[in-house]
């Protein structure tokens, strides 16, 4: 049963509980939140920052994201060619770091967030379960999306030794940073409630039946 089920609503921002009046604007007596049953336009919102972050990834993988001098010499790099630079330049843990926080992981969040909405809009054969599981690590994951963002940072504050060596920030960082921000804004925005409403109570049901603690003996 859901807690709406039981006419119970739950504060978006202190998650207060509070019991739903009929026909009654409700603010949350804790923050003084408006109180609604589920975010409003949270799909819609969610879709719009999830194509904007789409879009910028595109630039922010074709764009330089910086560049590596090495005794006066070097070009700006995108993404995948910074990597590869690293790792010609014997930094391969620091390589492996910017191709898992700027290929992998926001690839991953880009897909997950939007398999989600898909789901949940066309009620695909997707368990309740399976999404929640997505939804949170998405969540989990979109801390450490800035992540690629910092070791630039720090490799442009540290790496500067003149002709000798130096790495510089490029164009593409501002729009990778941006995708990042757009994902994790997104993630805020999707209301893992939905999640529930658009499942079947014989598969929750299942679900719950397939516990080990559930199980007759």
């Amino acid at each position: 049963m859901r807690a709406l089920d039981a006419g119970i609503l739950v504060c978006g921002e202190c998650h207060q509980l509070e019991y739903q009046i009929e026909g009654q604007e409700q603010h949350c007596v804790r923050c003084g939140a408006r109180l609604h049953m589920r975010r409003p336009d949270s799909i819609v919102r969610t879709w719009a920052l999830l194509i904007t972050a789409a879009i910028l990834y595109i630039p922010a993988n074709l764009l330089p994201i910086m560049t590596i001098n090495f005794f006066g010499n070097g070009a700006p790099a995108t993404i995948m060619g910074g990597v590869i630079e690293l790792i010609q330049a014997e930094m391969l843990p620091i390589a492996v770091v910017v191709f898992v926080a700027s290929i992998l992981v926001p690839t991953f969040k880009l897909v997950g967030i939007a398999l989600l909405l898909y789901s949940v809009q066309r009620h695909q054969p997707m368990s309740a379960r399976q999404r929640i599981l997505m939804y949170r690590f998405i969540e989990w994951i979109g801390r450490w999306s800035m992540l690629d963002i910092f070791v630039i940072a720090i490799l442009v504050a540290l790496v500067n030794f003149g002709n000798l060596a130096s790495i510089e920030a490029g164009s593409g960082a501002a729009a990778f940073c941006s995708v990042v921000i757009l994902t994790m804004l997104a993630a805020v925005t999707f209301d893992p409630r939905l999640i529930w409403d658009n499942i079947d109570v014989a598969e929750d049901e299942d679900e719950d039946a397939s516990l080990p603690g559930d199980r007759a003996h």
